[in-house]
């Protein structure tokens, strides 16, 4: 829904939704489940499919966040969302005053009422505090921010002592050399490599997950809880994380000298990087060293670190050299290589942004990534083929959860390849998925370092399917990999666990699982993903916002990095923060977004913004209720000039039903 009250109705298996104008809404919400009758097809370019809703079927129980407005006995929440044009009349909350940030869930809104109606969830707190807006992102997407005590209870029982009927039936690699590499700033680990050479020349490669499996039962109060989260979820400045802290932070925290329950995949590899022999199943470690990044880049690099021992640095070094090996075959394989820039918001300790910097990857982050892309890929394989390495999927293979990535939309791949074409690229030809892999690729390195390098990766994104969770085994086309699945982060991921569960059924000798119900469980997860995803982006929109709110006036270099019906969204250097140039603020001429081509058009001049265009802009505006950047072109000085048909950018904010309803 938009703050205009117009909504689009998104139908579940068609990728157009439907348009439907404000007077034809029946009462519907944002996140409604809504029956809609499609009154106009598309016809052409020009126009989409439009309808009207017949019913609403179903309330969205997500909340929505405004103000609370109290006079006497009656009160309001005042909305301030994108998605929610008109204010919700509520009962006076407990422990609610006038002028909170509160969360809102509508319960109904009757024919002849002015306002929908609800009940106040919860109480968030003033205004502007970093907690209340954080909670208010959470609360918008229905995610929690604190675990009931019945769970936090639960997890407290968990014995912490590791007993002999603990390590029963596990293989020991507590005296085989292992180690952690994560951020400087992680509070859980949950993963390790061990390494060891072997008399024939080859290495041992022990990737060791921690067994959470082993702790969190189906069905107790703790796995009830992480199923219905799914995921953790990371904000700017804090981790919501699935599991209680007792287990993600301790239990399951594989901290160095701590002897550690793990699942674990390990590999005889050769030095040509030739993997042999997997064996999955259940050990115990010790973790002897916890590196940072940094710290293993360094030894990476030729430096030393403080304490490292001759037998960690060999094996940084080995591991490295093999990882490399195996990321270079990935890619000749027909893996997708982007490499888009991914900033951080730095916050101080209370949450306010101090800076937005640059995320580089190098060799030590590429060494944990392969090696936790082998163990994924060689449990999938594992049983998809009953056991046979490098063998086909089998007809009648065990109920799995898999991860999946369909092959791009080749519709959005043409427009791509014409996008591309305007900047003088030629595509290499497509005949199948590798090959195309191979032109965009192929593609994305030639433009790299050029101004147009971050909008060819962008259309090369959106041209690309989402991956997801699924019993149904397609392959993962994105990493080039047939059997793929994620085996690596149980802390943090459901499916994880889900896997760790079934293979261990498995390697029991146990009869496959229930397709059915795993197949809801990857819906599920799947969903849980996108929401926790879309969280995060939101708790960065807002601090990228909050960074910006002491530097309008101030002019910087973009790129153009959207371009849409009503502006043009430019990125900023150094930080890559976006804003919205809308059309109706450019005083020189009056721009009309062409579809077809993906640019803007002056009337008068004919000028043509496309994306990848360098453009000098000045920060006008910032919302942070909105999270909305708006930026100006810097121009030469031009009076302003009546312009015919010019739409204003958003109209004034709607209170209660619109006029036709």
């Amino acid at each position: 829904m938009s703050r205009e009250g117009f909504v689009f109705v998104k139908i579940e298996g068609q990728e157009e939704d439907v348009y439907v104008k404000a007077s034809k809404t029946r009462g519907a919400l944002h996140g409604d489940t809504v029956k809609v009758a499609v009154t106009q097809e598309k016809v052409g370019s020009a126009k989409r499919r439009s309808g009207e809703i017949v019913a609403v079927l179903e309330r969205s129980t997500k909340p929505f966040v405004g103000i609370l407005h109290i006079v006497g006995r009656q009160a309001w929440v005042l909305m301030q969302s994108k998605t929610m044009p008109y204010d919700i009349a509520v009962p006076v909350p407990e422990g609610g005053e006038r002028g909170m940030k509160v969360a809102a869930v509508v319960d109904g809104w009757e024919r002849g009422e002015s306002h929908p109606h609800g009940h106040v969830v919860d109480v968030l707190g003033m205004p502007g505090e970093n907690n209340t807006e954080m909670h208010a992102i959470l609360a918008e997407f229905g995610l929690p921010y604190r675990f009931e005590k019945e769970v936090e209870n639960a997890a407290d029982q968990i014995p912490d002592q590791i007993t002999d009927k603990d390590r029963a039936g596990r293989k020991d690699f507590r005296k085989v050399l292992t180690f952690t590499i994560d951020p400087a700033d992680a509070k859980d680990y949950d993963d390790a490599l061990s390494f060891r050479r072997l008399d024939n020349g080859n290495f041992e490669v022990g990737v060791h997950i921690a067994d959470v499996s082993y702790y969190v039962h189906p069905g107790s109060a703790v796995d009830k809880e992480a199923q219905a989260r799914g995921t953790s979820v990371y904000l700017v400045d804090r981790t919501v994380p699935m599991l209680p802290e007792k287990l993600c932070n301790k239990l399951c925290s594989l901290r160095p000298n701590e002897e550690k329950l793990t699942f674990s995949a390990v590999f005889e590899i050769t030095p040509q990087a030739k993997v042999l022999n997997p064996w999955f199943g259940r050990t115990e470690i010790i973790s002897d060293w916890r590196f940072n990044y940094e710290e293993a880049q360094t030894l990476i690099e030729g430096g030393e670190v403080e304490g490292v021992s001759d037998a960690l640095k060999d094996a940084i070094l080995t591991l490295n050299t093999l990882a490399l090996k195996l990321r270079k075959r990935r890619f000749a394989a027909g893996a997708v290589n982007f490499d888009r820039p991914e900033m951080k918001v730095i916050v101080d300790e209370n949450g306010k942004p101090v800076s937005v910097k640059q995320k580089f990857s190098k060799e030590a982050n590429w060494l944990i990534e392969e090696f936790m892309l082998l163990a994924n890929r060689h449990v999938a394989e594992f049983v998809a083929t009953g056991g046979k390495m490098g063998g086909k999927a089998l007809k009648n293979a065990k109920t799995f959860v898999y991860r999946v990535h369909d092959e791009p939309n080749m519709e959005k791949v043409s427009g791509l390849r014409e996008f591309a074409g305007t900047f003088g690229y030629k595509m290499a030809p497509i005949e199948d998925g590798q090959s195309l892999a191979k032109s965009l690729n192929g593609l994305l390195a030639e433009a790299k370092d050029k101004p147009e390098a971050g909008a060819l990766q962008l259309l090369a994104l959106r041209a690309m399917a989402k991956a997801c969770y699924s019993t149904d085994n397609i392959g993962h086309y994105g990493l080039a990999f047939r059997f793929y699945t994620h085996f690596t982060s149980p802390i943090r991921r459901y499916p994880d666990l889900m896997v760790h569960r079934l293979l261990a059924l498995y390697l029991g000798g146990a009869d496959s699982q229930s397709r059915d119900y795993y197949t809801a469980q990857c819906k599920h997860a799947s969903e849980r993903e996108v929401v926790a995803a879309e969280a995060e982006r939101e708790s960065i929109k807002y601090k990228l916002v909050e960074f910006m709110a002491d530097k309008i006036g101030q002019e910087f270099d973009g790129q153009v990095s959207g371009v849409t019906q009503w502006g043009i969204y430019v990125e900023i250097e150094p930080t890559k923060i976006e804003g919205m140039v809308p059309y109706r603020t450019i005083k020189s001429d009056f721009f009309d977004f062409d579809e077809d081509h993906y640019c803007a058009r002056g009337r008068r001049s004919r000028r043509v913004i496309r994306l990848g265009d360098r453009l000098r802009i000045r920060v006008k505006a910032t919302n942070l209720d909105q999270k909305m950047l708006d930026y100006e072109l810097v121009e030469p000085d031009i009076p302003e000039q009546p312009i015919e048909e010019e739409r204003p950018l958003r109209a004034a904010k709607p209170r209660g039903r619109r006029s036709g309803r």
